[in-house]
């Protein structure tokens, strides 16, 4: 079973780390089956992400590896899953994040 894993970062990422290790249970992830990314994949190719560190920023998200949502990007992200069944949980936690002026990290399939 293909999932992304996300959850807030209670510390916001420093210049010069990197995030190579699956750790899911450090942020309390929940669990977001491929079924419900993959077909929005296109769409969040627009929105500004990070993978792995601060130093590599990308757009969307890192299929097979970690990406680090900034808070600026959350309205975005939160957007293009407002329509899709299976994501309101994922919503939820982007909103959260935001509120908090928290990163998300998300750890690819």
């Amino acid at each position: 079973m293909a999932n992304y894993e996300f959850g807030i970062m209670k510390i916001t990422p420093k210049k010069n780390s990197r995030y190579d290790v699956y750790e899911p249970e450090k942020y309390d992830c929940i669990s977001v089956h491929d079924d419900f990314i993959d077909p929005l994949l296109e769409k969040l190719s627009d929105v500004d992400c990070y993978w792995h560190t601060l130093e590599q920023p990308e757009k969307g998200l890192a299929y097979c590896g970690i990406t680090l949502i900034p808070p600026s990007s959350m309205d975005r992200f939160a957007e293009i899953l407002e329509r899709n069944a299976g994501t309101e949980k994922l919503k939820n936690l982007l909103l959260k994040a935001k509120e908090e002026d928290k990163f998300v990290i998300a750890f690819g399939i």
